[in-house]
C-alpha cells in the first residue's frame, strides 16, 4: 500500500489545485493601467488640446462721422485742411490762357447738292368695258369613283384545288353596301365536301365593309358544285380547301343620298 501511494504521489497530477492568487494580482494590474491610460488621455485631449471652438464672423459695422464727438470734429478739420481730391485735380499751368473756338458754320448736304427726282408715269386710265362674267374659283367637280372601271357584275370565282368538283352554280343574290365607297376584293379559305357542299368558310381579308363581307360570306356558302365525289360513308370524310374569291362589281347596290334642298332668295 505505501508502495502504490508512493507512486501516486510522484506522477504529475492533470489539474493545478494551488490558490490563482497570482491570477487575481495580474488582472487588478491591468485594471488599474488600463485606467491610468484612459485618464491620461483624457487630461492629453480635453485639457491639454481643448476642443476646437467655431468663431462666428462679427456682424457688419457701419461707422458715421458725425461732429458730436471730439475725434469726429479733428477727422472732418483734417479732411477740410487735406483734401484728397484736390491732388488728383488738373490745374492748368500759370499763365496759360484758354483760346476761343473756332466758329464752324453747318452747312447741311441738301443745301449744296440738289438730289434729282424722278417722273411719275402716265396716268393711262382703262377705257374698256367690263367683263359680264368675272373670272372666279375654279369649280372642282365631284371625283368619280372607280365603279366605272369595275367588272359589270360580281364575279366569284375558286381557285385550281377545286377544278375536280366541276362548275359552280351560285344562287341568287343582291348586294347592298354600306359605305359610297368602293369595296375591295374579298378572299375566302373554304372546304368543299365529297357532295360539293361548301361545310366551312374562313375570311381571309376585309372589303372594308362589314356588312358586304358577311353577304359575300353567305353567298360562297350557299354556292354548289356539279360533281359529287362520295368516296366514304360520312359526306364530309374527304375535305378539298382552296380559295374563294369575290370581285365587285356595278350592281352592288350603293346607299341612296338625301337630296339636297334649294333655297330660293
Amino acid at each position: 500500500m505505501n508502495s502504490v501511494a508512493s507512486e501516486i504521489a510522484a506522477e504529475p497530477l492533470l489539474f493545478t489545485w494551488d490558490s490563482p492568487r497570482g491570477q487575481r494580482t495580474t488582472l487588478a494590474a491591468f485594471l488599474v493601467l488600463s485606467l491610468v491610460a484612459h485618464a491620461l488621455c483624457f487630461y492629453v485631449f480635453q485639457i491639454v488640446y481643448p476642443a476646437p471652438v467655431a468663431l462666428l464672423p462679427p456682424p457688419a459695422r457701419i461707422t458715421f462721422i458725425a461732429p458730436d464727438s471730439e475725434e469726429g470734429r479733428t477727422l472732418l478739420r483734417w479732411i477740410d485742411a487735406e483734401d484728397p481730391a484736390v491732388a488728383f485735380t488738373t490745374h492748368p499751368a500759370p499763365g496759360a490762357r484758354l483760346g476761343p473756338l473756332p466758329k464752324a458754320e453747318h452747312l447741311p448736304s441738301y443745301s449744296t447738292i440738289q438730289p434729282i427726282l424722278k417722273e411719275l408715269p402716265p396716268l393711262k386710265p382703262d377705257l374698256r368695258v367690263p367683263s359680264s362674267q368675272p373670272p372666279g374659283a375654279v369649280h372642282s367637280g365631284a371625283r368619280k369613283t372607280a365603279s366605272a372601271r369595275a367588272s359589270p357584275t360580281t364575279v366569284i370565282s375558286f381557285s385550281s384545288e377545286l377544278d375536280q368538283f366541276g362548275a359552280p352554280s351560285f344562287p341568287q343574290s343582291r348586294f347592298a353596301a354600306s359605305f359610297e365607297e368602293t369595296p375591295e376584293t374579298v378572299r375566302f379559305r373554304v372546304a368543299v365536301s365529297d357532295l360539293g357542299e361548301i361545310r366551312y368558310c374562313f375570311p381571309i381579308n376585309s372589303s372594308g365593309d362589314p356588312a358586304l363581307d358577311e353577304q359575300a360570306r353567305l353567298q360562297v356558302v350557299r354556292s354548289r358544285f356539279s360533281q359529287n365525289k362520295q368516296t366514304g360513308n360520312r359526306p364530309d370524310s374527304a375535305l378539298v380547301w382552296g380559295i374563294a374569291t369575290i370581285q365587285w362589281g356595278s350592281d352592288v347596290a350603293r346607299p341612296q343620298q338625301a337630296p339636297a334642298t334649294t333655297v330660293t332668295p
